[in-house]
């Protein structure tokens, strides 16, 4: 705190500073609500969609134990197709609060079904029932996986999220706060040290006015004491021209 120095500008500077973290401590902690009710969200979603793939797996795979008991074991005819692909998965993105998060989709590419031939003698209704039940099985499986990852990648997010409201609200804001502090403090005390010096610089001017204005009713005191002795000796010489008459004395002659 001591390297900054407390002038208003400053003030001013880290006022803004604390303004903007609080505004960005609000949109972060808005954002961290919002994905902490996402990831619930997800969390909601994964646990039905596991639930709903234990009941698909199974009869999926119970399909494929009907086929080969129907139809026989055509697994090797399956491996020896050229396997063209009839689905694909697409990769999108999802924005929530400013995160992307990543979306994977099922879409048919329109590719014709390999091994038409299969379950012609015998089981080709279950053959395509356990296409049928395979299909779905793929579609919750690649769900899960969409799911999943964007669950672990929101919760990176989270995790990161809060740091930074921590950060903002246990670190940045309090030390700005603390500087702000350091900064009133040190103006409080220059206002005090000015005023203490203006009332310094007042009492020695009220002294030196008292002492001029001592000095001036001195020298005016001074000016009329002279001035009435100059009256008192003028008074004293015409009382003595006024007192003397010359028929007293005779031997005076004008």
């Amino acid at each position: 705190m001591s390297e900054v120095p407390p002038t208003r500008m400053n003030q001013q500077v880290f006022k803004g500073k604390k303004k903007a973290a609080e505004s960005g401590h609000k949109l972060l902690k808005k954002k961290a609500d919002a994905l902490k009710v996402k990831f619930r969200d997800y969390a909601k979603m994964i646990a039905e969609t596991k639930g709903n793939m234990a009941s698909d797996a199974t009869t999926a795979f119970f399909s494929l134990t009907q086929a080969e008991y129907a139809a026989g074991n055509f697994k090797q005819k399956v491996a020896e197709g050229t396997l063209t692909a009839r689905v694909r998965v697409g990769a999108g993105i999802d924005n929530v609060a400013g995160v992307k998060l990543p979306v994977f989709t099922l879409y048919e590419t329109g590719g014709v079904a390999d091994n038409q031939s299969l379950g012609l003698i015998g089981g080709g209704k279950k053959v395509v029932a356990v296409r049928e039940k395979f299909t779905v099985f793929l579609a919750q499986l690649i769900k899960l996986a969409s799911l999943q990852t964007s669950f672990v990648t929101l919760d990176e997010a989270m995790k990161v999220t809060n740091r930074r409201v921590n950060a903002l609200e246990n670190v940045t804001i309090p030390k700005i706060q603390l500087v702000l502090d350091y900064i009133d403090r040190e103006l409080d005390e220059l206002e005090r040290e000015d005023f203490t010096r203006l009332k310094l610089v007042q009492g020695k001017k009220e002294e030196q006015e008292a002492a001029t204005r001592a000095a001036v009713a001195a020298a005016a005191a001074e000016e009329d004491s002279t001035t009435e002795a100059k009256e008192v000796e003028v008074n004293q010489d015409e009382d003595m021209t006024a007192n003397f008459d010359a028929q007293d004395d005779e031997d005076v002659v004008f």
